[in-house]
């Protein structure tokens, strides 16, 4: 199986050129008045063209320092003709929102919870379901070859949005603030946070429990006052945001391993000149490849200060959850469009 490289996102760059320029026509490439440094390196001015990004996470999350990085990398690639600005913590809004604001030109790019997307098109869904990937490596590279996703991921161009690529993130599990949950029985009556999509409220209900969308900021105290009786994430989102506080039972239930997707507004991407789009593409799948790395070092620490904080991790009979949520796959691949990619990226299983 082949790493992500520079070369595949060069590749999706190119076959979006058409469609980004019919989305934008009339829109020049931009152009900047940069100053240098004594030393010869790139400094910030006024025709620097920051473009905003939107994370529902914190600073400590390997999706923003990677692309924080990625930002640093291209302003020095670009001699400060293009920087990026990411905005943690939700602080333009939860992912639903932005998605919004990147489409009506407001920020620029956002990180979008994989299930998001199947609200502008349900073909989406077929990185969404449970069980679909093998591991954190199978899920990086099918997700970001050309050959399996160009189309899907240019379909969302007519409605101001480019997915760039596709980064890990985490293997999601149940928590809540009653009990270990050892079977899918063990989830009734309670009410767990989804992310907002049909799918996963259906996938929650075949688990057991009561799928409950809302943004993640709103979590924490949604566990809190009873509103709700737990979530399900990755252990890095559990202790980064503190919910083994509020919900200490979490149960590894690894149900699903969907993508998260970096998008633009394509009108942006199509203002860069060819030598700027290509740089761009290169640091991206560079960004995508550390922050692969950056999980499976985090993942470690993470569940050891949610133990500290209180949290009791279980193994649960997973065949039992897989049987449950077996249902769900068949019903959602309806199409040639989704049944067709399914089938590659089992295949690309090694």
């Amino acid at each position: 199986m082949r790493r992500t490289t520079a070369a595949s996102f060069a590749a999706i760059l190119g076959a979006s050129a058409i469609a980004l320029s019919a989305c934008s026509a009339g829109t020049s490439p931009v152009t900047t008045d940069e100053t240098t440094s004594a030393t010869g390196e790139a400094t910030a001015n006024a025709d620097t063209i920051v473009m905003k990004a939107a994370f529902n996470q914190p600073e400590t999350h390997p999706q923003y320092i990677v692309l924080d990085e990625l930002g640093d990398k291209l302003f020095e690639a670009t001699d400060g003709a293009y920087d990026i600005e990411v905005f943690p913590n939700e602080t333009l809004g939860a992912q639903r929102e932005t998605i919004e604001l990147v489409q009506a030109g407001t920020i620029e790019m956002a990180y979008i919870g994989g299930p998001l997307l199947e609200n502008f098109n349900p073909d989406f869904v077929v990185f969404n379901l449970p069980f679909v990937f093998d591991s954190q490596d199978h899920q990086r590279e099918v997700t970001n070859d050309p050959e399996i996703v160009t189309d899907l991921y240019d379909s969302l161009v007519d409605q101001n949005i480019k997915v760039m690529g596709a980064f890990h993130g985490g293997v999601r599990s149940v928590y809540n603030s009653e009990k270990p949950i050892n079977t899918p029985a063990d989830l009734a009556g309670m009410k767990i946070r989804v992310i907002e999509s049909d799918t996963n409220i259906e996938m929650m209900s075949l688990m057991g429990g009561t799928g409950t969308p809302m943004g993640q900021g709103e979590v924490y105290t949604a566990i809190q006052s009873g509103v709700i009786e737990g979530g399900e994430n990755n252990e890095l989102i559990y202790s980064g945001l503190k919910h083994a506080e509020v919900a200490p039972y979490y149960s590894y239930t690894r149900h699903l391993m969907f993508p998260d997707y970096l998008i633009i507004n394509p009108a942006v991407l199509d203002a860069m000149d060819a030598d700027t789009q290509a740089i761009f593409s290169e640091l991206l799948g560079e960004a995508i490849e550390h922050e692969a790395e950056l999980w499976k070092e985090q993942i470690t620490t993470a569940k050891a200060d949610a133990e500290a904080a209180g949290a009791m991790f279980n193994e649960v009979d997973a065949e039992a959850f897989r049987a449950a949520i077996a249902p769900l796959t068949e019903a959602k691949l309806t199409n040639d469009v989704t049944k067709d990619i399914y089938a590659k990226v089992q295949a690309a299983i090694s």
